[in-house]
């Protein structure tokens, strides 16, 4: 049986869930979204826990899709990963207790649409959050073309995903992105302050509040499924595999050779 890529544990009624893969700046696999998917539906079905906290170990959330693991996605392994990806979603977004992203260093790619998926962020002063998408020959239509709009206005969230923006803590405040920016060594006990404040709530009241600020953003529901095809037509294709051999090689892409 593998190792672990996440670390779970409850206190104070709320769930943490690290990401941890550290060699990889907490990169996504098939094993840590599993991982997440179980740890969330147990926040949803546990009467005792109140709130959820998703984060990143090693001074980082997360640095998007594992390069490696995104070259062999084909049509079939493709589609797997793009519905895990929309289960988690729903998971974070259908449970009926709020979740809070604590953000410090990279939160890029599919890291960035994690956060997307949760109600709050809350982020370090370090923290970094952008779609590499564009520069990478990837899709990013697995939160960020749904919610990226609805959160900066559709300028902006067009700005970030067509030049592949990237955007350091303050100014993703500033955008509407996420929620506050703390020193980095106040992250933790401010998230607690966060966390115990809801816990003090009704949860009742969380519980119908959180369904009916969905609203809008479930309507794109039809989106999701739009866009996991158009995904699954680009992984493997070879501008994707010029993209992500690229980046693994720490070198610009060359896409002069596709027509415009």
């Amino acid at each position: 049986m593998s190792e672990r890529v996440t670390v779970v544990e409850v206190r104070d009624k709320t769930l943490w869930v690290g990401l941890n893969r550290p060699k990889t700046l907490n990169a996504m696999n098939f094993q840590m979204i599993n991982e997440v998917i179980e740890a969330f539906t147990r926040l949803d079905e546990d009467p005792d826990i109140g709130v959820g906290v998703l984060y990143g170990l090693n001074g980082n959330f997360s640095s998007g899709g594992d390069m490696d693991m995104m070259l062999g996605l084909n049509y079939q392994t493709g589609h797997v990963w793009n519905n895990k990806m929309r289960r988690l979603c729903m998971t974070l977004r259908n449970s009926g207790k709020p979740t809070i992203a604590m953000v410090r260093g990279w939160c890029i790619g599919g890291g960035n649409e994690w956060q997307l998926y949760c109600d709050l962020c809350i982020a370090s002063e370090n923290a970094t959050f952008g779609q590499s998408g564009a520069r990478v020959g990837a899709l990013p239509v697995v939160g960020a073309t749904q919610y990226l709009p609805l959160l900066m206005g559709d300028r902006r969230a067009r700005e970030m995903l067509f030049l592949a923006k990237r955007y350091p803590a303050q100014e993703a405040k500033e955008v509407g992105l996420i929620n506050e920016v703390v020193p980095d060594d106040e992250l933790e006990n401010t998230t607690e302050e966060w966390c115990a404040t809801i816990n003090s709530h009704a949860p009742a009241t969380l519980r119908y509040m959180k369904t009916n600020l969905n609203f809008l953003g479930d309507l794109h529901y039809p989106s999701w499924m739009h866009g996991s095809e158009l995904l699954n037509a680009v992984w493997n294709n070879e501008q994707s595999v010029e993209g992500m051999n690229a980046f693994k090689e720490k070198r610009p892409p060359d896409f002069s050779s596709f027509p415009r």
